[in-house]
């Protein structure tokens, strides 16, 4: 696989996993047309991008309380809110729609900081975002 393009995907995935504003799904389907790499490895890459994304997410949210009254952090009170309250409400299984636009992002940072064990939070994140890239490229290659 081309390093460069492993590369770009990488930190566009784990990009769009943060609070940040990116997104990765355009860069994934682009090479998956481009048809100069596997796809297998296209998704491998960007899944571990993705989770990694996530992770930092959880590890920011285990210090929560150092950060979020500072300027720079990106997300609002009221986001944080509706995130806890989401999480509250249906628990570690929310982390299944850490892939969705909008309110994945912050359940993962909820996420940490309501001390969501990593392990349980690695399987269910890894399944979520791993789910959206194989679903992602199956529609992209017409397998779907």
């Amino acid at each position: 696989m081309d390093p460069a393009a492993s590369f770009g995907l990488f930190s566009a995935a784990f990009l769009a996993a943060t609070l940040l504003p990116a997104q990765s799904e355009a860069l994934l389907v682009a090479l998956i047309l481009s048809e100069t790499q596997p796809i297998w490895t296209l998704v491998a890459v960007a899944s571990l991008g993705n989770v990694l994304g996530s992770l930092t997410n959880w590890l920011i949210g285990r210090q929560i309380d150092r950060f979020k009254d500072r300027r720079w952090f990106p997300a609002s009170e009221a986001g944080l809110e509706r995130a806890k309250n989401w999480y509250a409400r249906y628990g570690r299984w929310s982390l299944l729609l850490s892939w969705a636009p909008i309110v994945g992002d912050p359940l993962t940072l909820v996420a940490g900081a309501l001390r969501e064990p990593l392990w349980s939070f690695l399987l269910l994140v890894t399944v979520a975002k791993t789910g959206r890239y194989l679903a992602l490229a199956a529609i992209t290659t017409g397998v779907a």
